[in-house]
């Protein structure tokens, strides 16, 4: 929920031509002259001098002058630009981006006419909407190599989304409504705020002026020259040019907020802006922002290249934050930290969303993808860098554990038959925007720390390093990082005679095991370019091992027709990792055929592959390999890593659901939990467990529920029992009391219920005054509104807390009522907009729908508000989508099933098609199966068992 951008330098006009243009792919043939019938036709009925959805490359940006005044009371906006462009081509026409804006006037001077002032020659627009295009026709054709001027006057309202050049609101302490502007542009919405050449491959200078009122402040990507006074009482701001960069990177804001500020060791000044009454839940983003800039300028090996780094909380916003360069955007709860409300995982999270976003300073903005296909090289890079970038800096948050969800999580979507490849041609603004996924993010990262473990990290590190100097303020694409990868020899490690010594020791390692032919390209394209995660399948038969590696698939089993076909053509490298009883060592080797055999050195009883699961594959144990692993967690679950206890957790769930394994083997391995030392395996183990609980609660299975409930309780009690209500410990102990209590309380656990109510009626007793804990802050919240005045009194607290953090808690909280009319209600607030604001709705319609008295009211909700949600969100957006997988994908019936595909075939047939359709169609279809397969099992096994 994060992004990223870039640019490049080329020195002179001529170099600036062939610099440039040799990178842009669409080609330059389309003329005018051609048969008109062949264009698309302009809104004013005239034909569109241009039929791509990408721009063409006759035309280059190279420097645009950029004003804007936005009006705060009209909501409404008013602003002009001067763009010095490059032509390449002879050309009649200049085609760029616009949305929604009017155009008032445009002009075209050329070089030559610029140096004499002379006025400008006045431009023809036509518009295209479909495409979000203008074309400028100009009098005369322009000329190859020369530059031109083109002035543009425009204006539009403010958005009411959360893209473009959009209003935000907050309210005061004292009850009175605020409203800033603000700009949110990746990936393809600065169209929205300035006619512009709207693709990454499109770098340019950005020279930005702003109008405000005094009462105000205005922020843009660099620092402020110069305030003007003009009359009215008007002020305009001149920033600093920007370095060459992206248009999705542009950012400016107008608005009341105050800030703290810092210096890095390196003479950058940091900001922490935030409205005036959250300016004391700064302090925190701005520690972490100072040691994160730090941590990556010594790790990159190259300074920050702006003077200054803004981090700003906005009111209104719709996923986590915003990379825009020197001007980064949040979401409140993604930058401010309250020691009150504030929760360990909530430190956790703005500490990890600040990283990725700093890491995007490098990944993105100052080396960008040449096209949205490759947006895992920003995002994928991003989510990676938090994984180092927290360690080093916080290591007491032990971000390395939390970093195995990342990619569980997206194995979840990875291993069905509608997932797609991390790098996938996408043209429309919507198949961009979708592009945003668990794919590009976690996957991508995935794939990264796979690598870093097969080369080491430091040739990892140096090939990064030489990716990022090779290509600054450039544009890449897979192939220049695989070869930045493969040959990580920075500048400095060359002799006088062209040879690269910079680590023979890890070369000689890597051609062990690697080959001496093999290339990382040859391997890593096998993890971008098709589907997937693969399953490796070990059978252990004395001292050898066979080896054989399947495409994994949850919910089609190997007795189903379509098994084999969706087997054929796929094949990974895969980087092996093992251990064994006998042995600490960590064997490494390369699986790039269907089957393959290791010797073992020794007798042993049990193989372990995917060490610290830091392999992105499912493991699979044939034979007795299950058991005897089962046994040794049994007898002493610490002679295996603590990384690979929760790996081995998390494979023997897979398994189960693609028909791999039996349930009763699964759920055996929970046994030695009771035993369990680490909290992350812990909760690991209790997630599998709690979810086939809120899966039957909502079938209302109600004999296997209450049998798992009883399990659960007797089960962990003792470790249940040995929680504390505080905020004591590590931040995995204080996660683990988090999850134990709130699952207690779930349960109804006569103690939990009752501690969670008597703190409750005390701190509803003090107004609101009393401090609870933070870590079990939810679970108090939650408790106390399953009764009707608990329930009101929250919702006004919601509307009074300055607290981003406790407003998510309460909300969860009043998204737990057992009433409808409750829940009705709260979806009313959230459509409207004022209480609950809009961002909050689609987290708000997962949260009611995962309950039994909610998932069918979340369901008709969506259904019946379609088209209102639709104006609130664009259809591709992550809301959306959250909105649709968070009402229906918990689904487990055919009626359902049939209910979901009738309403999205009426969305397809209105022209609305997403993938995450097929994505949910494919979800409910693998729960029906898992109950179909698994329910007789669960059932007996809960009755052996409790």
């Amino acid at each position: 929920m994060f992004n990223i951008h870039t640019g490049f330098y080329c020195l002179a006009a001529i170099l600036l031509q062939i610099c440039v243009c040799s990178q842009f792919s669409v080609p330059s043939s389309h003329y005018f002259t051609e048969d008109p019938g062949a264009f698309p036709v302009a809104s004013n009925g005239e034909p569109f001098p241009w039929q791509e959805l990408r721009l063409p490359n006759v035309v280059i940006p190279l420097h645009y002058d950029l004003f804007v005044h936005p009006n705060l009371t009209s909501l409404d906006f008013v602003a002009s630009e001067k763009i010095e462009v490059l032509v390449s081509n002879a050309t009649q026409f200049i085609i760029l981006h616009s949305k929604d804006l009017e155009i008032t006037n445009a002009t075209l001077q050329s070089e030559e006419d610029s140096r004499y002032m002379k006025s400008g020659k006045e431009l023809k627009v036509l518009s295209y909407p479909a495409h979000q295009q203008i074309a400028l026709l100009v009098p005369e054709k322009l000329t190859p190599h020369l530059k031109y001027y083109v002035a543009i006057d425009f204006q539009a309202k403010l958005a009411d989304g959360f893209e473009g050049f959009y209003k935000s609101t907050y309210r005061t302490l004292g009850g009175e409504t605020r409203i800033l502007a603000v700009t949110d542009f990746e990936p393809t919405q600065a169209r929205m705020a300035f006619p512009c050449f709207d693709e990454p491959l499109f770098k340019a200078n950005f020279s930005i002026k702003i109008r405000r009122e005094s009462r105000h402040t205005a922020l843009s990507n660099m620092p402020k020259v110069k305030t003007i006074e003009l009359e009215g009482g008007l002020l305009e701001d001149h920033f600093e040019t920007t370095v060459k960069m992206s248009t999705y990177l542009v950012a400016y804001i107008v608005c009341d907020f105050h800030s703290v500020s810092g210096i890095t060791s390196s003479g950058v000044k940091v900001s922490i802006y935030a409205s005036p009454d959250k300016r004391n839940q700064t302090h925190y983003a701005l520690q972490a922002s100072l040691k994160l800039l730090d941590f990556y300028e010594k790790y990159f090996d190259i300074n920050y290249p702006l003077p200054k780094l803004d981090l700003i909380a906005i009111p209104d916003f719709t996923s986590g934050a915003m990379e825009n360069w020197g001007l980064i955007t949040y979401r409140e709860t993604s930058l401010l930290f309250d020691p009150k409300t504030s929760s360990a995982s909530d430190k956790l999270w703005v500490t990890k969303v600040i990283a990725h976003e700093l890491a995007h300073q490098w990944f993105g903005n100052l080396v960008t993808m040449e096209w949205w296909n490759d947006i895992w090289l920003n995002e994928g890079f991003a989510n990676y860098m938090e994984l180092i970038a927290v360690n080093a800096t916080y290591p007491e948050l032990q971000f390395d554990d939390h970093f195995l969800n990342v990619c569980f999580e997206v194995i979840t979507k990875d291993s069905l038959n509608s997932s797609r490849p991390i790098s996938k041609p996408a043209e429309t603004p919507t198949q961009i925007q979708e592009m945003f996924d668990e794919v590009s993010y976690n996957k991508g990262a995935c794939i990264l720390n796979m690598l870093k473990d097969f080369l080491g990290e430091e040739k990892f590190q140096k090939g990064i390093i030489q990716y990022l100097k090779k290509f600054s303020y450039r544009n890449a694409k897979n192939d220049d990082l695989w070869s930045s990868l493969s040959n990580s020899c920075l500048e400095s490690d060359f002799t006088s005679g062209g040879v690269c010594h910079s680590d023979p020791k890890m070369t000689s390692n890597m051609l062990t095991f690697l080959g001496e032919n093999a290339e990382v390209k040859e391997m890593m394209t096998t993890w971008t370019l098709q589907k997937g995660i693969p399953l490796l399948v070990v059978k252990q038969d004395g001292h050898s091992l066979r080896l054989q590696q399947e495409r994994f698939l949850q919910g089609v089993f190997q007795e189903d027709p379509e098994w084999r076909a969706l087997q054929e053509r796929y094949l990974w490298h895969i980087p092996l990792t093992y251990s064994t009883s006998s042995s600490n060592v960590i064997h490494r080797h390369i699986l790039k055929s269907k089957t393959d055999t290791l010797d073992l050195p020794e007798k042993t009883s049990w193989v372990k592959f995917n060490v610290d699961s830091n392999g992105y594959y499912i493991v699979h144990y044939e034979g007795h390999g299950w058991d005897q692993l089962i046994t040794q967690l049994n007898q002493n679950h610490t002679l295996l890593r603590p990384k690979d206890r929760i790996g081995l957790i998390h494979d023997v769930f897979q398994l189960v659901g693609a028909g791999r394994l039996t349930l009763d083997k699964a759920l055996d391995m929970t046994h030695y939990l009771q035993h369990e030392t680490s909290s992350p395996a812990l909760l690991k183990g209790l997630s599998y467990l709690e979810l086939f609980y809120h899966m039957m609660d909502r079938r209302n299975i109600s004999d296997i529920s209450e049998n798992l409930k009883r399990y659960l309780l007797q089960y962990f009690k003792p470790v249940i029992d040995r929680q504390s209500w505080s905020d004591e410990g590590s931040v995995w102990d204080r996660m683990l009391r988090s999850a134990l209590l709130k699952l207690a309380c779930d349960l109804n656990h006569a103690p939990c219920i009752q501690k969670a109510a008597e703190l409750f009626s005390q701190w509803m007793e003090s107004s609101g005054k009393l401090n609870i804990p933070t870590d079990v802050l939810k679970i108090v919240y939650s408790v106390g509104a399953q009764t009707t005045t608990g329930w009101n009194y929250l919702l006004e607290l919601y509307e009074l807390s300055m607290s981003s953090a406790e407003k998510n808690k309460i909300l969860y909280a009043l998204s737990t009522s057992k009433h409808q009319e409750k829940l009705q209600k709260l979806l009313e607030l959230g459509m409207e907009g004022k209480v609950i604001k809009t961002q909050d709705l689609a987290a708000l319609l997962h949260a009611i729908a995962r309950r039994p008295k909610g998932q069918q009211l979340a369901w008709d909700f969506v259904r019946e508000n379609w088209t209102h949600l639709l104006k609130k969100f664009d259809l591709g957006s992550f809301a959306i989508r959250i909105i649709i997988s968070g009402t229906t994908s918990h689904f487990s019936s055919k009626d359902k099933l049939q209910e979901v595909k009738l309403f999205f075939e009426s969305l397809e047939a209105q022209g609305s098609h997403l993938d995450i359709f097929q994505i949910v169609l494919e979800t409910i279809t693998k729960n029906i199966k898992w109950l179909e397969k698994n329910l007789p099992t669960l059932r007996m096994w809960l009755l052996v068992n409790t």
